[in-house]
């Protein structure tokens, strides 16, 4: 979620990320059970969609003194579908009107073919969050009940500080909501700024990400979504890893065969259609680090996992000359088209050339602010957030935002 995993809702940015999902690992099929409900509730279309429809026509125009919007629904005693709201229990609590914080709408952070994330002021804690809004419509058409839970289930478990933390989850009416803290920015974004990396700061990222990717392969955790829009930048310009949407829990020794994720970074063996296990989240940190090096991908986006997978089987990857040896070695070591002999285990980097000199403690790597990034953010103005509302359906039924013009 964007901010989130809430991750940050960012599979649309660029036209480059594109979810494939099959549905046999996400649970048994309930679209029967709900045949009756929507045969009496009819087409629900989300109003967040509206949002992005109304971007460009004709927009009604509030006055610019009223109140910023709050984030409340109407009571779920009005909702006459029990089922509606047991279905997503424990996971996702009812929240009793009374004690329902108020949440003040700030802004748009990202919209993702799942749901929409807002930035969020939280007037009892007097704290920025960003909650991610998921339409429960679109999870019982997905068939994804069990893959929402386990993504609130997985984030309730970890603990880590390179880990977006969840800050609460409860649901409404019509919606599941997943609040968690708030950044400014995420990892594309800069790269899409600046291109090529420092190799201090590739090296930087790197550890921590293999620290934090270490912590849930050792809780028995797969993320299966490893990628740039994934990882947000704290107010030091540390690292985050967020939306947790496709992890699942897969003990040591386990396999699993759903191909989804984001075509460009899915291991070979995960666009095959499995097995598979945590040795592909490797693949996709040498993606992403790849690209923090050079600019680029390793491989170009193809139109399905089917193309992706003739790309990724008969290209080798061409590692610039002007790279030095030990961060080549890296990549060729990740980029490993046999699971079994990519790089996996914390030791394992511990004594890699590239990490020479480097402590793997999370304190001491955040002792100081990453400063190429600081003085990048200080320059850089989101286009999303920078949009502001001043208007909310309290009931998100219709969704309807209107942009203030300037």
């Amino acid at each position: 979620m964007g901010a989130l995993s809430c991750r940050q809702g960012q599979d649309t940015q660029q036209g480059q990320h594109t979810r494939v999902a099959a549905l046999h690992e996400q649970g048994g099929n309930i679209r029967g059970l709900w045949k009756s409900l929507w045969s009496g509730v009819g087409t629900i279309r989300s109003g967040l969609e509206e949002l992005w429809e109304l971007q460009g026509h004709q927009y009604v125009h509030q006055e610019s003194l009223q109140p910023a919007p709050l984030l409340v629904e109407k009571p779920l005693s009005e909702w006459p579908v029990p089922q509606f709201i047991n279905l997503f229990l424990p996971e996702f609590p009812v929240r009793p009107i009374r004690g329902q914080q108020q949440l003040k709408i700030l802004g748009l952070l990202a919209k993702g073919s799942f749901g929409t994330v807002l930035k969020v002021l939280d007037c009892a804690q007097r704290a920025v969050f960003a909650v991610k809004v998921v339409p429960k419509v679109k999870v019982l058409q997905r068939d994804t009940v069990k893959q929402c839970k386990e993504e609130v289930s997985i984030q309730r478990q970890i603990n880590h500080p390179f880990v977006h933390s969840l800050g609460d989850s409860w649901q409404g009416k019509r919606h599941l909501f997943i609040m968690c803290s708030y950044c400014s920015t995420d990892l594309y974004s800069l790269w899409s700024a600046i291109g090529c990396f420092p190799e201090a700061s590739i090296r930087l990222f790197a550890a921590e990400l293999v620290l934090v990717l270490c912590y849930l392969h050792d809780l028995g955790i797969i993320h299966r979504d490893v990628k740039m829009e994934n990882i947000l930048l704290d107010e030091r310009g540390h690292l985050k890893l967020t939306d947790f949407g496709l992890s699942r829990h897969l003990p040591q020794g386990s396999r699993a065969y759903t191909i989804c994720g984001t075509l460009q970074y899915m291991a070979p063996e995960v666009l095959s259609g499995g097995p598979y296990n945590h040795a592909a989240d490797w693949w996709s940190l040498g993606v992403l680090l790849f690209s923090l090096a050079t600019g680029k991908f390793p491989v170009a986006e193809e139109r399905d996992h089917v193309a992706m997978l003739a790309s990724v089987t008969h290209c080798s990857f061409e590692i610039p000359s002007s790279l030095n040896l030990e961060l080549s070695l890296l990549l060729r070591e990740l980029l490993c088209q046999n699971p079994l002999h990519r790089l996996r285990y914390l030791h394992h980097f511990q004594v890699h050339p590239f990490f020479r000199g480097v402590t793997f403690d999370p304190e001491l790597l955040q002792k100081q602010p990453v400063n190429f990034v600081m003085e990048t953010k200080a320059t850089q103005t989101s286009p999303l957030e920078s949009m502001p509302f001043n208007d909310f359906d309290c009931d998100l039924e219709s969704f309807l935002v209107y942009p203030i013009l300037a």
